[in-house]
């Protein structure tokens, strides 16, 4: 029992073994309970649903920030609500990428959660391994903050300049190869990703993937892309891999849940691009002057965030009072695969 203790009580990372383990206890009680009980059937997610269930979400994450506040002190609770609130920020983009994809690909409402569900496993693998690997880069050669803050300057004014550009998906690069290199039905068989079919050929049973396999993989794409923004700006925040971790897979698990919402009136929300790319560049300026010795208070960090997120959902939905809800289905156009 003592050894036990001993290793619950162990650091691993720098934080101690037991915060690992009530962590992944949550999150696979998350997704048993989301994919278990609330989706164990397919359905469309409306508004509203969605709604309550990103709250859920949130209220999960801010008894896990409270917790952490609670054992390890105000600094670090702080910390995980910034981290938080940075990658949600920055992860909306995503979100309107992913419905660009689905459009573009013509997935049903019904089935866009099974893709969003399984795409959440690949992020918490990928997301391990980035923070892991950012961690290091950041213990090893402290100077690699200098690289992602203007990493991350460069990519808020780029996100400015192209804010009103629509991702091109057939020619998507990612699209292309998977399209070329793989055989794909040119239609949805259920929420199957893959099936097995006759070769047009020879007639033999072989397996294909179905336009859903292909917006899993796209999705995951997109997720990994997206990351390389938004895990550098939380080490702006805080260099404890814990916090990064955590704070990452909680905002993206509440995001997720907030898709739909988001969806059902993607042309509202104009201008938080705009917010968007000034928070990057706040970040990369604020990561940039950590290895210069001048570290700019978590607190007003979070306040700033907060300020700036706001402002551009508000100006967005105000801007556009007078205008009917467009959808993520109504909004792309609609891509045809090639068997």
């Amino acid at each position: 029992m003592d050894s036990l203790l001993a290793a619950l009580m162990g650091d691993f990372l720098g934080t101690p073994v037991y915060f690992w383990i009530a962590f992944i206890a949550i999150v696979i009680g998350l997704l048993v309970f989301d994919l278990g009980i609330l989706h164990k059937d397919d359905h469309e997610i409306g508004a509203k649903e969605s709604l309550t269930l990103y709250g859920f979400y949130v209220a999960i994450a801010m008894a896990f920030g409270g917790w952490v506040w609670w054992q390890r002190g105000a600094q670090a609770g702080l910390e995980f609500f910034t981290g938080y609130l940075i990658e949600q920020s920055l992860a909306m983009d995503n979100m309107f990428v992913i419905a660009t994809i689905f459009g573009f690909l013509a997935i049903p409402r019904i089935y866009q959660h099974r893709v969003l569900f399984w795409g959440i496993l690949g992020v918490i693998a990928f997301r391990a391994i980035l923070i892991g690997l950012g961690a290091a880069l950041v213990y090893q050669f402290s100077a690699i903050l200098f690289f992602f803050g203007a990493f991350l300057v460069f990519t808020g004014i780029r996100m400015f300049r192209h804010q009103d550009e629509t991702p091109d998906i057939a020619e998507n690069p990612v699209f292309r190869f998977i399209t070329s290199r793989f055989r794909v039905t040119k239609e949805l068989h259920g929420h199957n990703f893959t099936v097995m079919q006759p070769h047009p050929k020879t007639g033999k049973l072989v397996r294909w993937l179905t336009p859903l396999a292909v917006a899993l993989i796209m999705v995951e794409v997109v997720d990994l892309v997206f990351a390389v923004d938004s895990v550098p700006a939380v080490f702006a925040v805080t260099q404890d891999t814990f916090i990064v971790y955590t704070s990452n897979i909680f905002a993206i698990l509440g995001l997720r849940a907030l898709y739909f919402a988001l969806a059902a009136a993607m042309n509202r929300f104009r201008y938080l691009q705009t917010s968007l790319a000034i928070i990057l560049v706040l970040v990369g300026i604020k990561i940039f002057l950590v290895p210069l010795g001048i570290k700019i208070d978590t607190l007003l960090s979070l306040l700033v965030t907060v300020s700036i997120l706001a402002g551009g959902v508000l100006f967005s939905l105000w801007k556009t009072r007078n205008e009917p809800d467009i959808s993520a289905e109504q909004q792309p156009k609609t891509g045809q695969l090639e068997p």
